[in-house]
């Protein structure tokens, strides 16, 4: 398999439930580097909650963060690219501001949350940076949105469906998210191939959910983990292990690394 760039999901893919790298996802990662490839994280988390995973693993490349609302430089952490999101705050407002869904508004300058939670607080240790508003967020004074996050606690498609003329909506399991138009992991993959001169079919995209879909199926080649849900298999071209048993080493071990692959 002939590959210069592999681009990596963190939460269910690089990452344990528990948030860890395991040691052979390390190892692998590092057996690529070692080899040539360029390794990138590609997430839907901001930027304060990527960087430490991003040192811990040595790597240098942008990282592509908010599902590719914003490409961090991979030395200073410099936003080197930011896609904001134009939303009518009266019609969303109107629609979220009495419903029990938590919003969570991620901004070029910090994040603003209807309410705390457990995932929020657990962002808030990661990233040893404090949600900037919490509470109402008619009242906030926020600008340069870079993602909107819904969190209903079930699957939305009908609520997230009154926001898919305004921009782009991905569907998750326990609510959706918004981001401008045009804007995917794989757009932000794409402004780093151009940087880079890769052409797409040297590239290898690794993930396991909705919003990893689009760059799994327009990659050279897209891997999907076994703990991913039907659709995102099925814009795969391999599918490999669960993510809290190495399925992403068990890729790389495989087809990526010379003195493994076959």
């Amino acid at each position: 398999m002939d590959v210069r760039a592999v681009f990596i999901d963190m939460d269910g893919t690089l990452l344990t439930t528990s948030n860890e790298i395991s040691q052979r996802n390390k190892e692998a990662i590092h057996a690529l580097i070692n080899q040539g490839i360029k390794v990138f994280l590609a997430t839907g988390r901001q930027y304060e909650i990527t960087a430490p995973y991003h040192k811990a693993l040595g790597l240098m490349t942008p990282m592509i963060c908010l599902n590719g609302a914003s490409i961090h430089d991979g030395r200073t952490g410099k936003a080197i690219q930011k896609k904001t999101i134009l939303l009518d705050d009266e019609y969303f407002h109107q629609l979220t501001g009495d419903d029990p869904c938590n919003v969570i508004v991620h901004t070029a300058t910090g994040l603003y949350c209807k309410r705390t939670s457990i995932e929020i607080d657990e962002w808030t240790r990661e990233g040893n940076i404090p949600p900037s508003y919490i509470g109402d967020l008619r009242l906030a004074n926020y600008r340069d949105v870079l993602k909107y996050s819904i969190r209903t606690g079930t699957s939305s498609t009908e609520f997230a469906r009154k926001f898919s003329k305004h921009g782009e909506v991905i569907d998750w399991n326990d609510g959706f998210e918004i981001l401008a138009n045009g804007v995917s992991k794989w757009s932000a993959i794409r402004t780093l191939l151009r940087a880079y001169s890769i052409p797409t079919t040297e590239v290898v995209t690794i993930g396991d959910g909705p919003n990893d879909i689009q760059m799994l199926s327009n990659a050279g080649t897209g891997v999907a983990m076994s703990n991913a849900g039907s659709l995102v298999k099925e814009a795969a071209d391999f599918v490999t292990g669960h993510h809290e048993h190495d399925g992403l080493a068990e890729f790389i071990e495989r087809y990526l690394i010379s003195s493994y692959a076959v």
